[in-house]
């Protein structure tokens, strides 16, 4: 193998390294937005719950204020 050829070899491989080390960075930074993204979610639907707690409640006072209103 000639200088030209070892040349071409090492520069193959520090691309390869390079591409590898983005790969490995790009798996890592997927991993932590998923991560990420199945919180969100279960935060999105413990609030959603919630909301659905505090809009029954709110019915609730409604319907005992006009029961009152209507028996007063």
């Amino acid at each position: 193998m000639d200088y030209r050829q070892q040349d071409d070899v090492r520069a193959l491989t520090e691309r390869f390294e390079q591409l590898l080390a983005v790969c490995v960075r790009l798996n890592d930074e997927n991993k932590s937005l998923k991560a990420s993204q199945e919180a969100l979610a279960a935060e999105r639907a413990n609030l959603l719950a919630k909301n659905e707690q505090a809009r029954s409640r709110v019915e609730a006072m409604i319907a005992r204020l006009k029961s009152l209103e209507q028996n007063g």
